[in-house]
């Protein structure tokens, strides 16, 4: 379960490495963090319910 919480800190690191590789600031890649936080957010609670709900 703990691994799933892994998911958006991996993502996270992976854009800002993209950001800093292009010489884009953090704020220009704002909008790619938020997108990368409800993404996963919305993936992680769907895969939580479906282990609940399998249990």
């Amino acid at each position: 379960m703990f691994k799933f919480f892994l998911l958006p800190l991996v993502l996270s690191i992976l854009w800002f490495g993209f950001l800093q590789y292009n010489n884009w600031s953090i704020q220009q890649g704002k909008k790619g963090f938020i997108y990368i936080i409800g993404g996963t957010t919305g993936i992680i609670a769907f895969l939580s319910l479906m282990i609940y709900l399998t249990r």
